[in-house]
């Protein structure tokens, strides 16, 4: 295993202390209400987020945020930052992404050979609320030598993951229905990495109705395990 394959395994896992597990991003409330009520349907839920959603919108911002740190271009990082917080269509997702890329700078301090100057941008963008959590994730990734495909796969990897362990506690699922889903939708990550890496940002869209206006009804659900 080379020293870079284990370091963007550590950014995949889902033991990264920034609050992952706690989120379902909707899921939660489409289990309340029956859609996603056994391994099918949440595979269906699963896979229509993944591609439509944080494989579409999310992954290319992590390639081209990539791209942007690489390049030490602070004014199209903190573009793209401000863009990513902007398409987080509720409250929730909102505060998700913020959380999580507080929770991702705190690591990036405990890492004494980040460049100060990436610091120093990160730590701006926080106090301007306009820290995101690719904006954070990649610029530790970005700083650890990982390429843009290893990097959106990693990242999406993570996604993927957090959100089959979140339905293995919310539809119930058990450990073999989990696997299969890991198994079944991690099969598609490269392909959707390397769209996602050929994109723009402007060419990116994450039009997911459903998804939104569940994460929206999440906001009020009496009975809740997840944040989101």
């Amino acid at each position: 295993m080379t020293s870079t394959l284990a370091r963007v395994l550590q950014l995949a896992s889902t033991t990264l202390p920034v609050g992952a597990f706690s989120y379902s991003q909707g899921l939660e409330w489409a289990i309340e209400v029956g859609d996603v009520h056994d391994e099918a349907s949440t595979g269906t839920w699963l896979a229509t987020t993944l591609e439509a959603g944080v494989g579409a919108w999310d992954a290319t911002w992590v390639a081209r945020l990539m791209d942007a740190w690489q390049q030490d271009d602070d004014i199209t990082i903190r573009a793209l930052s401000e863009r990513f917080l902007a398409s987080r269509e509720t409250r929730e997702l909102y505060a998700e992404t913020r959380q999580m890329g507080r929770s991702m700078l705190e690591l990036v301090r405990d890492d004494t050979s980040v460049p100060a100057a990436t610091l120093a941008l990160l730590e701006e963008l926080d106090r301007q609320e306009l820290l995101s959590y690719p904006t954070a994730w990649t610029a530790l990734t970005a700083h650890r030598g990982v390429s843009a495909q290893d990097a959106v796969i990693a990242y999406l990897w993570a996604w993927l993951e957090s959100a089959v362990l979140a339905s293995l506690k919310a539809v119930p699922l058990g450990q073999k229905s989990g696997q299969r889903l890991l198994l079944e939708l991690g099969g598609c990550l490269n392909a959707i990495a390397l769209r996602a890496i050929s994109r723009s940002a402007d060419d990116c869209s994450n039009l997911l109705p459903g998804f939104t206006l569940a994460s929206m009804q999440h906001e009020t659900q009496y009975t809740r395990l997840f944040r989101s």
